[in-house]
């Protein structure tokens, strides 16, 4: 399920058939009903199709004319039930490569007298102990309480690499169906069959909970008014066109209204909400709700932390200090000789920097040297070069070190080790022999990139606070580095709320991201709260989206994907209106031009006659909703800018595109039928 490696084309055989299929089930007045606009449509297909069966009760003069009319209104029912239906599509399919990792898996549980027995998953309820071993699956969710093992994730994140998880802290939490590569657990069952986190997963991405947000609520009612609105219009037409001396059929009213009435954003509006839930499973991204995917487009402040966050959360080496009177090539090459053979994240980094210093050695030459490695008693590391111990570790174990081979500690050792630490780093010293020659700053470092996704977050009007356990002077220097607008320094949990209600109670909502128990309440306060797939159970269960990537910079797509989905259904709704008033303008002159010869003048189109025009606006309003499908589904490019800005740009190029699309669409339609009418 990983986004970036499995997104599904969005026409695929498969899914257009199956779409094809419920779009013709939709067609249940009790379905339609949920779409009032589409329902209107409907209600006027089923009276032109009596109209077809009883021709002489409507006393109809041109049956083949019906018969189209009744074809191309049946038509843009259900192209605009495709859509949705194609949307739901996407999301079940995404379903059932989930169900295939459910299996009725065998349990080893453990009695109260602490017997091992074989039980079906199924039958295990809260509360159970598990013991799960080495290829064993999972067989519910739950929390480890005993034991530590390497568990592979990749059923239900698509990751390969497996995760270490173990009792207590922030990541004992596991997932019914993942499986344990090695060692063994055992686990304390938290969901009973059908409520696990696998199960929710399944219904959310189906659609099955969907509900409309407060945003499509009233976009929902806008389009309820129009309609309205619209056919008070047509039904006044009616007295209009007797006083000209101009008949309007049933048909032609029905038509008129199904051209005026937002039909485009109507037919699209459930695509469009459903297709922005898929795209964000797509990203390995689980919504909880319609709701949150809308929040999250509407977010103007985002709580971040730093550690994993916006930096690695792993110290790497920044900077060689040389110390006693030596040069930094001295440290560099102390440093280097003490870490080819360090297979740690800090030893890898201190060739990296080397590397990016100009160093260049045959690493193969050192091949058959003696590594010292690491342990908790000596608290450092090295190599023995020809017989010369090169070491590095924590400064008072090589102090310790080099007075036991009778050296001298450097004058300024204490003083830059201690001012490194203030700054919030990690000084680690260098010997070569029995001296001290430099130290190693090691430093947790800022992800490459992030100020410029600051930077569009700020375009975007969204403010950034960085949350964080350092000291002052360490968290200004991160934030500066970084770019946020904001940081507080030593916060403990509780500031992490505190700075959220403060946001709120501005007007402003708060996104923020989570995986331990202690970022619950402030997950479960915030608008969004995105809780890592790693962290624990009751991080998952108080956020409103869960990142099973554990990714917590992904925050920022998720941003874009809800600005995304509300620029998405801004644009079409303002195409869909304009859309509207110009078929008026298309269609109506050529209705009354040969009876209001003063309409003439507004009679741009020059339309063969008033049957072809209203038929040609039909024609078009049914094609332009297929047309319209892959911009609903993708969603529209998403650009970082103003309100103001976003406003101008969706009249010009959406409000633009829907007066001048029925124009030119009704012209061509017109001059296609002139040949047969």
């Amino acid at each position: 399920m990983r986004g970036n490696d499995n997104r599904q084309s969005l026409f695929q055989p498969e899914l257009v058939r199956q779409a094809a299929i419920e779009s013709v089930k939709k067609l249940n007045p009790l379905v339609m009903m949920r779409n009032p606009v589409m329902f209107v449509v409907e209600i006027g297909t089923l009276i032109v199709l009596l109209m077809l069966l009883f021709p002489r009760f409507f006393r109809i003069e041109d049956w083949k004319y019906e018969l189209a009319v009744f074809v191309i209104l049946l038509l843009t029912i259900l192209f605009a039930n495709f859509a949705e239906a194609l949307a739901e599509g996407r999301g079940k399919a995404q379903a059932e490569s989930l169900k295939k990792t459910k299996a009725d898996t065998i349990a080893k549980r453990i009695s109260a007298k602490g017997e091992i027995e074989l039980v079906a998953s199924t039958q295990l309820r809260k509360g159970d102990i598990v013991l799960v071993e080495a290829g064993d699956l999972i067989p519910g969710d739950g929390e480890i309480i005993e034991g530590l093992a390497s568990i592979d994730e990749s059923a239900i994140t698509g990751e390969s690499a497996p995760v270490i998880k173990e009792a207590g802290g922030d990541f004992s939490s596991v997932t019914g169906g993942t499986k344990v590569v090695s060692d063994w657990i055992k686990v304390k069952i938290t969901a009973d069959p059908g409520e696990s986190f696998l199960d929710k997963m399944i219904s959310l991405v189906e659609g099955a909970t969907r509900q409309k947000t407060p945003n499509e609520l009233a976009l929902n009612i806008l389009l309820v008014t129009l309609t309205l609105i619209f056919l008070i219009v047509v039904v006044t037409l009616v007295p209009i066109a007797r006083y000209v001396g101009i008949h309007l059929s049933i048909t032609t009213l029905i038509i008129l209204l199904v051209c005026l009435i937002p039909t485009t954003i109507g037919g699209l509006l459930s695509a469009i909400g459903i297709a922005g839930m898929n795209r964000l499973t797509q990203f390995n991204v689980l919504a909880m709700s319609g709701k949150a995917v809308e929040a999250a487009g509407d977010v103007t402040t985002i709580v971040l932390d730093k550690t994993g966050t916006i930096t690695f959360g792993n110290r790497m080496a920044a900077q060689f200090i040389p110390v006693g009177g030596t040069t930094e090539e001295q440290v560099r090459e102390a440093a280097v000789l003490s870490s080819i053979k360090d297979e740690t994240p800090e030893g890898r980094s201190v060739l990296e920097l080397a590397k990016q210093q100009g160093w260049k050695a045959d690493v193969a030459e050192y091949e058959h040297e003696e590594f010292v490695p690491f342990t908790a008693e000596t608290r450092m590391s090295g190599m023995n070069v020809q017989g010369i111990p090169y070491r590095k570790g924590a400064v008072d174990a090589i102090s310790r070190h080099v007075k036991q081979l009778g050296g001298r500690i450097p004058s300024d050792l204490k003083e830059k080790s201690e001012q490194i630490a203030k700054q919030g780093g990690t000084p680690l010293a260098v010997s070569v022999g029995a001296d001290i020659v430099g130290i190693i700053y090691l430093k947790d470092t800022v992800k490459p990139g992030m100020r410029q996704r600051f930077d569009e977050l700020r375009k975007m009007g969204i403010k950034t606070i960085m949350c964080t356990g350092d000291n002052p002077l360490t968290a200004a220097t991160i934030a500066n580095e970084a770019g946020v607008d904001e940081f507080i320094a030593e916060s403990k949990p509780e500031d992490k709320i505190r700075v959220i209600r403060e946001e709120q109670a501005k007007g402003n909502l708060v996104a923020m991201t989570g995986d331990g128990t202690n970022d619950a309440p402030a997950l479960a306060q915030a608008d969004v709260g995105l809780a890592m797939n790693s962290g624990t159970m009751a991080a998952k269960e108080a956020a409103n989206m869960i990142d099973l990537d554990s990714d917590p910079t992904k925050i920022i797509e998720v941003i874009s994907i809800g600005k995304q989905l509300l620029m998405t259904r801004g644009a079409l709704t303002t195409f869909s209106i304009a859309n509207d008033i110009a078929k008026y303008f298309a269609i109506l002159p050529a209705v009354f031009v040969a009876s209001i010869p003063q309409m003439k003048s507004i009679d741009i189109l020059h339309l063969h006659s008033p049957a072809s025009a209203i038929l040609s606006a039909l024609i078009f309003n049914a094609v332009i909703i297929p047309l319209l499908i892959p911009l609903a589904m993708r969603g529209v490019r998403y650009q970082p800018m103003s309100s103001e800005k976003l406003l101008r740009r969706n009249m010009l190029i959406y409000g633009g595109g829907g007066v001048i699309a029925p124009f030119i669409g009704i012209k061509v339609i017109d001059l296609a039928l002139g040949l047969f009418m």
